[in-house]
């Protein structure tokens, strides 16, 4: 018996709770294997010390199980709560219940997961177990961060942060501090989340704890690299990789090469990305870690994607799936072929294409991923569409359009599960009446569920039977005028906005918190123009806008208008990014270069010059499309008004910024200091030159 209890105090003393390794998860259950020839043995022996060990084993499995497998976990966590149950173990009681809360969340039940949170404060509140209060205020926590209560989750948090210093749980603080300041980054609060992410690196320095200093390090750069900041991103993520090489941390040595490699691929430096991306590769090698090699594979071939080197890329791609194929990982397996899928569209290989989305299409089907198979039908009917199997795109459009309205029977289908698991869990504290009254509740669901499904299933099949047999007689007719008018659609609006207004029949107006507006003007213009005709003033301005469209598409700015010879774009909208104002900026210098060129050009011709004037500024604007005929996609607000003083109030040749953009951007250019310049019915504004 002691030599039994002994092996497991080991096991117990050295398991790691989060790791996946099989050859613990074998030594656990040969542990537990051992319990029951125990049991087998001394029938009719009662041992506090080996039931609690039994169900301390059960809870370590279910932990491992936790992120990959949470019904798995919530099997361990059960047969946990037995053990305890049967011994009266309160702490192994308690700890299955924060287990089983926790499982639950990750399945999606979050108000079931905080009954049974509430069942483990209840056990912990009677014993006084101060070291497990931590837990369940982060496990509560962790549930109203996912139902956006952001005050509530907070509050938990807080507390987990006074019990866990209190208890000086030195891990628990810091997840704690984690927590806290992923609230803050959810809601955008970039400086709130790095001052208490500073706060408790502050702490683990002073007490020389380097490995949580390479773990908040990391956590830092994380904040900056969502700000946009990538330079800070990177500064941040090689402190962290410098602890990990002096502490031996195997495993994060390769995650902070590619941590560190995505913030050059972020910067477009894709040199320097491929090298760190490479080292990360080979010391995941070294460490024979087969996820981390595959996932870094994948990376190195999105650098080769963007390089185009579409070879590399393919290469790479298929050896990232050999390996996700060794380890039976699904999603990876699916998220990879979809990347060869869009690199061979990108190469124009077609049948290749189709392939590899097939083969998505398949797993994602096979698996019930329906994000994912969205995402594969829309691409799957960009390729039908390019090889000319307008039928195919046919109905894979319609797939499309059956996945992304099946949201609401699936929030039908959570609630029955929801409705099943509780009666599970909860059978032995219910009455009969309310067991029955929960199995009528599953029935009736089901059953409205099943008819809904029916009916939809057979309008819906009608209604395509009807469609595609107009859509096959005329599709010789309309396929020509239906390109054309996608065609002047996109060069009216943007891609996403066309899309929308395509399915909605409108587009509605939206706000934009952060965007970088860029106005242009040729200095003289009027008088110029007076020099000239009509025929060479309408070329010119369309050879120069046509240039300015060129770059700013490379930039992936947005287009908005031009009246006279004023040139207006924007970038940030309509898909917001964190590098806008840097993206502008770069635009504005070439666009100026470009006028520099052309107007030494002109000179050596004896012509008349453009000289160009830019202006640019940050800040927030609504955008939308106005009218009925003739409509068009605009933007409004104070900053469209400023970025026009920026315009007006610069010099020919130079790119005149204000104080909101050169925050954003003084990291990435010489700026010079103008001062405080006075600017039409704005009074007096901070400007600066983009050197």
């Amino acid at each position: 018996m002691k030599r039994i209890l002994f092996l497991l105090t080991i096991i117990l003393l050295t398991i790691n709770a989060f790791s996946q390794d099989q050859h613990l998860i074998d030594s656990l259950e040969q542990a537990l294997t051992k319990c029951e020839n125990y049991k087998i043995e001394h029938i009719g022996l009662n041992n506090p010390m080996h039931d609690s060990a039994e169900a301390n084993i059960y809870l370590q499995l279910g932990r491992i199980y936790f992120s990959n497998n949470p019904d798995k976990a919530i099997d361990y966590a059960r047969q946990s709560l037995k053990v305890s149950e049967r011994t009266g173990f309160k702490k192994g009681m308690a700890r299955a219940y924060s287990l089983i809360g926790g499982a639950v969340s990750a399945k999606g039940y979050l108000d079931s997961s905080l009954s049974y949170y509430d069942k483990e404060f209840k056990i912990l509140e009677e014993t006084g177990d101060k070291t497990g209060l931590g837990d369940y205020y982060t496990g509560k926590g962790n549930v109203y961060s996912v139902k956006g209560d952001y005050p509530e989750a907070l509050k938990n948090y807080y507390n987990a942060l006074k019990v866990t210093k209190e208890t000086r749980d030195v891990r628990g603080t810091s997840i704690s501090y984690i927590n806290i300041s992923g609230i803050y980054v959810g809601q955008e609060n970039y400086p709130a989340a790095l001052k208490i992410l500073n706060e408790r690196l502050e702490e683990l320095k002073k007490i020389n704890f380097k490995q949580g200093i390479g773990v908040f390090e990391g956590n830092i750069a994380n904040v900056y690299s969502l700000m946009g900041n990538y330079h800070e991103a990177i500064k941040s993520n090689k402190s962290a990789l410098m602890i990990f090489i002096d502490t031996k941390q195997q495993r994060n040595i390769p995650i902070g090469y590619n941590a560190i490699a995505d913030g050059y691929f972020k910067l477009k430096e894709y040199d320097s990305a491929l090298a760190y991306y490479q080292m990360g590769y080979k010391m995941a090698v070294e460490g024979n870690f087969k996820n981390l090699m595959a996932e870094t594979t994948v990376s190195i071939g999105e650098v080769y994607s963007e390089q185009l080197k579409f070879d590399d890329a393919i290469k790479n791609y298929l050896s990232a799936l050999n390996i996700f194929e060794e380890t039976h990982n699904k999603q990876s397996i699916c998220n990879c072929y979809v990347d060869l899928g869009d690199a061979y569209l990108k190469h124009k290989n077609f049948q290749q294409a189709l392939s590899c989305y097939s083969k998505a299409m398949a797993i994602a089907n096979d698996a019930g991923m329906n994000d994912h198979l969205q995402d594969i039908y829309f691409k799957l009917t960009a390729v039908d569409s390019a090889t000319g199997d307008y039928r195919a795109a046919f109905n894979h459009r319609g797939l499309y359009m059956m996945i992304k309205d099946s949201v609401s029977n699936n929030e039908k289908s959570k609630k029955i599960n929801m409705l099943t698991m509780n009666y599970e869990f909860d059978k032995k504290q219910d009455s009969l009446n309310a067991v029955q009254a929960r199995k009528d509740a599953i029935a009736t669901l089901e059953i409205r569920k099943q008819k809904q499904q029916k009916y939809g299933f057979i309008i819906g099949l009608a209604i395509m039977l009807v469609f595609a047999g107009v859509f096959f007689r005329q599709r010789n007719n309309i396929k020509k005028g239906k390109k054309r008018s996608d065609e002047l659609l996109l060069n009216i609006l943007p891609e996403e906005v066309a899309e929308e207004l395509k399915e909605k029949g409108s587009a509605d107006a939206k706000l934009f918190d952060d965007v970088t507006v860029m106005f242009t003007d040729f200095k003289g213009f009027t008088t110029i123009a007076e020099k000239l005709t009509a025929k060479e003033l309408v070329g010119e301005i369309n050879y120069c806008f046509s240039a300015f469209d060129n770059i700013i598409h490379k930039y992936r700015i947005e287009k908005i208008k031009t009246i006279g010879d004023s040139y207006m774009a924007v970038g940030g909208l309509p898909i917001a990014n964190k590098t806008h104002s840097k993206d502008v900026v770069n635009a504005a210098l070439e666009i100026n270069k470009f006028m520099e060129e052309h107007k030494q050009q002109r000179i050596k011709e004896g012509k008349e010059i453009f000289e160009i004037r830019i202006g640019i500024h940050t800040g927030p604007v609504v955008a939308g499309i106005v009218g009925i005929k003739k409509f068009a996609y605009d933007i409004w607000g104070d900053t469209v008004n400023l970025a026009s003083r920026m315009e007006s109030s610069g010099e020919a040749g130079k790119v005149n910024i204000s104080g909101s953009t050169y925050e954003l951007v003084k990291n990435d250019f010489n700026c010079i200091y103008r001062g405080k310049i006075q600017a039409k019915n704005k009074g007096e504004v901070d400007m600066y030159f983009v050197d």
